[in-house]
């Protein structure tokens, strides 16, 4: 009877089981899954010789992918680069340039972060391969504090200062440096003039904004350091561009008009000085002039002072001479006083003069000095008369 047929009692002929409702025998699956490894490894099919071999192949498998594991965390950091390593996400340590060596992953990982690179981030402007390639209105254009609207395009440098901050405190440190710099941009802009932001303002600005980024990244911790902070360029918006040339134009024209007054100015100023100096020196000179002449005739009186007293007629009569001869001096009419008579003679010197010039040759002009000359005898002969006549008084009222 075969072993499917009705009463076979459903016995399997393969499965050496006499029930289907047996569970596996578990040596059986130990012994086969034994015989499979040994097979792999070169073992024979005895009991106990195969599985010491099994367990040797396990060990030099696992021994070898231990070396591997190991080897794995050898890394090399490069010269102005520093590594920084965490364990399970947490920082560990920060390695130095050189070979050096972490638990491999996924215990510890090494992020390798240059710290001598120049990087540099753009605000207010895009610019490719050096050149310009345009303004970012929502970024450049800025209010003034005179309400006035400006284009400012700033370039900033910096380098990473710490690996450790750079890679921990700040998700995005470059996306943060430059909303940073774009709030203390608006915030110095919005501090000063325009005039001032366009003209001479612009290295004062410069400084003020690489100041303020680097006390705000310093107070994130971001592990950040400016190096420089560049005005691209600084200029009304464009709209408005030809007006304000014509503003600057006229603030021009004005400064050269200042500066060719005060050209003007130096140039008059000294010489009013120098003629005021001169007029005040004449000044002092005509007053030393008069004080003199003052202390002179003082002390001229003074001893006519003393001489008078000692002979008053005298002195009297010398007094009206020399009277007479200074106004003499200066007139060309003489009256003489005759002696014995009632008569006076009148000595017409003028005309006189005026004829004895005429005779001098047409060669010669006459000159005053000549005139003097030819007049001098008759005003000393004069002279004597008047002195005769009055020691003749003199001796008359004695």
């Amino acid at each position: 009877m075969s072993w499917n047929e009705p009463g076979g009692g459903n016995k399997d002929p393969w499965s050496g089981r006499n029930d289907q409702n047996n569970p596996p025998d578990l040596d059986e699956v130990i012994r086969s899954l034994q015989d499979k490894l040994g097979g792999l490894f070169g073992g024979g099919s005895g009991g106990g010789s195969s599985d010491g071999s099994t367990m040797r192949g396990l060990g030099i498998i696992a021994a070898g992918a231990a070396v591997l594991w190991g080897l794995s965390g050898f890394y090399i950091v490069d010269e102005g680069t520093r590594g920084v390593v965490t364990r399970f996400g947490a920082y560990v340590e920060t390695t130095t340039p050189g070979l050096n060596w972490h638990v491999p992953t996924p215990i510890e990982q090494v992020q390798v972060i240059n710290v001598e690179q120049q990087r540099f981030i753009e605000v207010g402007y895009r610019s490719g391969g050096g050149q310009a390639m345009g303004s970012v209105p929502k970024e450049s254009m800025m209010l003034t504090r005179d309400e006035n609207i400006v284009d400012v395009r700033l370039a900033v440098q910096y380098q990473v200062k710490d690996a450790k901050d750079y890679a921990f405190n700040v998700l995005d440190p470059n996306s943060t440096l430059k909303q940073v710099t774009e709030s203390v941009q608006r915030g110095v802009i919005g501090a000063s003039d325009m005039d001032f932001v366009l003209t001479e303002g612009r290295s004062e600005i410069v400084m003020a904004i690489k100041s303020e980024i680097q006390n705000v990244m310093d107070a994130y911790k971001a592990g950040i350091l400016i190096t420089s902070v560049n005005l691209q360029d600084a200029q009304p918006p464009e709209q408005v561009q030809g007006a304000f040339e014509d503003a600057i134009k006229a603030r021009e024209d004005k400064q050269r008009l200042i500066n060719e007054a005060e050209a003007y100015s130096n140039d008059v100023v000294p010489k009013a000085r120098g003629a005021a100096s001169r007029i005040v020196q004449e000044a002092e000179g005509y007053k030393e002039k008069v004080i003199a002449r003052a202390n002179g005739d003082v002390s001229r009186f003074g001893q006519l002072m003393v001489e008078y007293k000692k002979a008053p007629a005298v002195t009297k009569q010398r007094m009206y001479i020399e009277a007479m001869e200074s106004v003499l001096e200066r007139s060309n009419n003489v009256l003489v006083d005759v002696k014995g008579g009632n008569n006076i003679l009148y000595l017409p010197l003028d005309k006189m003069t005026t004829k004895m010039s005429e005779e001098q040759p047409a060669v010669a002009p006459v000159s005053h000095e000549s005139t003097s000359v030819v007049s001098q005898p008759v005003k000393e002969a004069v002279k004597t008369d008047i002195r005769a006549s009055a020691r003749e008084r003199d001796v008359r009222g004695r």
